[in-house]
C-alpha cells in the first residue's frame, strides 16, 4: 500500500499553467524527494496530491484508485507543513491525537496510538508539555506524530526543516530517515535544498518551471545529468561549465577544452569541482585563483582562466599544499568525469 501516481498531472490558475503535465510513479514504501527551485511547482503538485489543490487535468492514482476527487481525508495522505501548525491551547499529547478524537476514536485507543507513535519519535517525555515549552526541533517531532497516528498509506512533507537551525536540520534529516525505515511507509519530501535530496531521497524527482528535467537516485543525478539545469542545481558547490572555444579564442580556453576531451558535438563541458585539481607548479592549464574559501576539511577555489566567461570551482583536500587568492596555478581534469552537452543543453551520449 501508499503506490502514488501521476499521469498528466496539469494545474493552471487562469491562463497561467503552474504544472505542465507531470508523470511519475512513487514505489510502495519509497522515500521520494521532490527538489527544484522556488515557483518550480513542487509544492503545488504535494499539495496535489494531498487535495489541498484541485487538479486541472490528469489522473492522480493511489493504490490504483483515481483521487482527483475523494476528499484529502479519504485519499490516505498525511501531510506534514513548514510551519508545525500546531494548537498552543493544547498539550503535546492532545494535539497529536486531535485527529483521531474528530474521527470517533476513544479515548484509551487514541492514547495508546499517541504512546506508540511518542515512543517511535523519542518524545514521551514531552506528552504532558504545550508548544510553547518545546524547541523547534521538538514541534517538529510533534508536527510528524499528528501524522504518524493516523497511520497513513503516504506521508507528505512540505519543507519540514526549513524553519530549523543547521545543526537541528542534520539531526532531523538523521531522524527522518530513521523514521522512514521504521515505519515503512512511503514518503515524498519537498525540499529546494538539494543537500537535503542528495542525502535522504530513495530517488529525486528535479522539477523545473512546471515540469520534472529528471527523476532517478541521487548519484545517477549527480553523475549522469540529462541536461545543463539539472547538472548546475544538483552539486555544491556547483559543476564547471565551459563553453567550446571559437577559433581565435585565448589559449588557456583552448587548451582547457582540448584537456576536457568533451564527447563530439558539445556545445559546452561540464566537469564537477573535485575533478578539477589545482597544481603550483607551472604545468597544466594556466588560471588565477581569485578566491579561496577554506572550509576546514577542504577548500573551495574560484578559478579564472583566460578566455572562460565563469569562475571555475575547484575542492581541494585539506592535505594538499595551501593555496591562495591571487596565486598563479596550473589546472589538470580528469577527462573520464567529462560531461558533453549539445546546443540545447542535453547530455550527450
Amino acid at each position: 500500500m501508499g503506490q502514488v501516481s501521476l499521469r498528466g498531472i496539469r494545474k493552471s490558475y487562469g491562463s497561467v499553467d503552474v504544472i505542465k503535465g507531470v508523470d511519475l510513479d512513487v514505489h510502495e514504501g519509497e522515500f521520494l524527494v521532490f527538489v527544484g527551485p522556488s515557483g518550480c511547482g513542487k509544492s503545488t503538485t504535494l499539495r496535489m496530491i494531498a487535495g489541498l489543490e484541485d487538479i486541472t487535468g490528469g489522473d492522480l492514482l493511489i493504490d490504483g484508485q483515481r483521487a482527483n476527487d475523494l476528499r484529502p481525508a479519504d485519499r490516505g495522505a498525511a501531510m506534514v507543513f513548514q510551519s508545525y501548525a500546531l494548537y498552543p491551547h493544547m498539550t503535546v499529547a492532545e494535539n497529536m491525537g486531535f485527529a483521531l478524537k474528530m474521527a470517533g476514536i476513544g479515548r484509551q485507543e487514541r492514547e495508546a496510538q499517541v504512546g506508540r507513535a511518542a515512543e517511535i519519535l523519542r518524545i514521551t517525555d514531552l506528552l504532558k508539555r504545550y508548544p510553547k515549552e518545546l524547541s523547534g526541533g521538538q514541534r517538529q517531532r510533534v508536527a510528524i506524530g499528528r501524522a504518524i497516528v493516523r497511520k497513513p498509506k503516504v506521508f507528505l512533507f512540505d519543507e519540514p526543516l526549513s524553519n530549523l537551525d543547521a545543526a537541528l536540520r542534520v539531526n532531523m534529516r538523521i531522524e527522518l530517515g530513521r523514521l522512514h525505515k521504521e515505519l515503512r511507509t512511503t514518503m515524498i519530501y519537498v525540499t529546494h535544498d538539494q543537500v537535503e535530496a542528495m542525502t535522504m531521497g530513495d530517488r529525486i524527482a528535479v522539477f523545473h518551471k512546471g515540469i520534472v528535467e529528471q527523476l532517478g537516485a541521487p548519484m545517477a543525478l549527480y553523475n549522469r545529468p540529462a541536461n545543463e539545469f539539472v547538472a548546475t542545481f544538483i552539486g555544491a558547490p556547483k559543476i564547471n561549465l565551459v563553453d567550446r572555444p571559437a577559433a581565435n579564442a585565448p589559449a588557456a580556453h583552448q587548451a582547457l577544452w582540448a584537456a576536457l576531451q568533451p564527447p563530439a558535438p558539445s556545445h559546452r563541458a561540464g566537469l564537477r569541482p573535485e575533478h578539477l585539481h589545482v597544481v603550483a607548479d607551472g604545468t597544466g592549464v594556466p588560471a588565477e585563483v581569485m578566491l579561496a574559501e577554506h572550509l576546514g576539511d577542504s577548500s573551495i577555489l574560484h578559478l579564472s582562466v583566460a578566455g572562460v566567461g565563469d569562475l571555475l570551482n575547484a575542492k581541494v583536500g585539506a592535505g594538499e599544499a595551501p593555496i591562495e587568492a591571487g596565486q598563479r596555478v596550473g589546472l589538470h581534469v580528469e577527462p573520464r568525469w567529462t560531461l558533453g552537452f549539445d546546443a540545447a543543453g542535453r547530455l550527450l551520449p
